[in-house]
């Protein structure tokens, strides 16, 4: 499986930090969509990041149009508060994008009119809340396309024996 992660116009340096260390130990491809609210040089960006960048893969694009253009994934789905459609209802899929917008707003409208509804996602809250956090958010839905993925390519995947969790 590869994975994409894009986010677009990703806002705070930490959040990017930290989904760049998930891609680095899920083996997803990180895509970040310009204009960023930081330099990839950032220190509060290498501190979340830890010592993972050198592992994980990770591109920049001007536009989301040059990500779709370039990579090409399988599809493109978008996560948003708005979305009807719960991300646990999805078959996940090699090649498939997962799409986060900025922190402090989300994906903009015009975004998520272009993308079908039945490609639109949510993760469920409680009623009354705004969001997740954006790095949180991306680790349950990578990790829920992975699952169904059977954590292919992980260290103990279930060619290697690996059956799950069980009790000591």
């Amino acid at each position: 499986m590869r994975l994409h992660v894009v986010l677009f116009e990703p806002e705070i340096p930490p959040n990017t930090g930290n989904i760049m260390r998930l891609c680095a130990n899920t083996g997803a491809c990180l895509h970040l969509i310009r204009p960023l609210g930081f330099s990839l040089d950032d220190a509060k960006l290498r501190r979340a990041g830890l010592d993972y960048r050198e592992f994980a893969d990770v591109s920049t694009y001007p536009s989301l149009a040059a990500f779709a253009t370039s990579v090409s994934p399988a599809r493109l789905l978008a996560f948003s508060r708005h979305a009807r459609r719960c991300y646990t209802t999805v078959s996940y899929g090699p090649d498939d994008a997962l799409l986060f917008g900025p922190e402090t707003r989300g994906l903009p409208d015009a975004v998520l009119a272009a993308i079908p509804a039945d490609r639109r996602l949510s993760l469920p809250m409680r009623p009354g809340n705004r969001s997740l956090n954006l790095s949180n958010a991306v680790a349950v839905a990578v990790f829920e396309a992975w699952r169904q993925q059977c954590f292919a390519g992980a260290e103990g995947t279930p060619a290697a024996g690996f059956s799950g969790f069980t009790d000591p």
